[in-house]
């Protein structure tokens, strides 16, 4: 089954190349890549086209212009863009350990989506951070240096924690994973939200209420976020008011979402 990447970016275009690099060496090669822009400069395109250039997996470019923090809208415009039938949402900030693409493919489930987790990184160990240095003596260092956090997650225990829950505690889209066909029954990203956070929360709240659930798996489907200072947090409490406002509606499809895109409806 082919898999479409969907990877947010804003102006890093530092991490973004080491970002793709980490997907460029994954053990799956089976998948494409849609990086997701919310309005960067050139330089940022300019990655993406050199990566492009050399990389037997396809890249896409989705761009719209600079309008503050707008994550659902690109997103919901990548969605469209994609070609697969299966969606990983992540973030130009986490690097995939090398079967990151492989483990979402391998517990991928009727019924659910995958909510994965990470390794947290601090500012000096993601200066030169890539996939090279994801090994167990590294990150023990990094670990030892208070570099790294939750370093636990990238062991590869024989079984998988695998716990089925209908929870919103721990949601991120910086490791998501969805078929198409549920992202779009509930109508993508609600984009409605603007600025930082709750988006990702949102979008599951439906999912639940559309009758997925959640597998939520450990050491599996690692990734390592790479620090960066916080976003803006102004438009948080309007934000947590449309989560809370999402939540108390029996409804489960959004009226501001991915439909307005030509494409959207492809590979059902």
């Amino acid at each position: 089954m082919k898999i479409s990447v969907i990877m947010s970016t804003y102006n890093r275009p530092h991490y973004l190349e080491r970002v793709i690099e980490g997907y460029m060496n994954q053990t799956c090669r089976d998948f494409e890549i849609v990086v997701a822009d919310d309005g960067s400069t050139e330089e940022t395109a300019s990655v993406v086209k050199e990566a492009a250039g050399k990389s037997e997996i396809p890249i896409l470019h989705v761009l719209h212009p600079d309008k503050g923090f707008r994550a659902a809208k690109i997103r919901n415009k990548a969605a469209a863009k994609s070609t697969a039938k299966y969606i990983i949402f992540t973030d130009d900030d986490c690097m995939p350990s090398r079967n990151f693409v492989l483990d979402h493919l391998s517990f991928l489930e009727e019924g659910y989506f995958i909510q994965g987790h990470r390794v947290l990184l601090g500012g000096k160990a993601s200066k030169k951070f890539d996939f090279k240095s994801i090994n167990i003596k590294r990150l023990l260092l990094l670990s030892l240096q208070r570099e790294a956090i939750n370093i636990h997650n990238f062991f590869r225990l024989p079984i998988p924690l695998i716990k089925k829950t209908r929870s919103l505690k721990g949601i991120r889209s910086c490791n998501m994973s969805l078929f198409r066909r549920d992202f779009l029954a509930v109508n993508g990203f609600n984009e409605d939200f603007e600025g930082w956070g709750k988006e990702d929360s949102e979008l599951v709240a439906r999912l639940y209420k559309f009758g997925i659930k959640r597998k939520d798996i450990k050491f599996r489907a690692c990734c390592f976020h790479l620090h960066h200072d916080f976003f803006d947090r102004d438009r948080l409490d309007r934000n947590i008011e449309i989560l809370q406002q999402s939540i108390r509606v029996d409804g489960y499809y959004c009226k501001n979402g991915v439909d307005q895109y030509p494409g959207s409806r492809q590979l059902l």
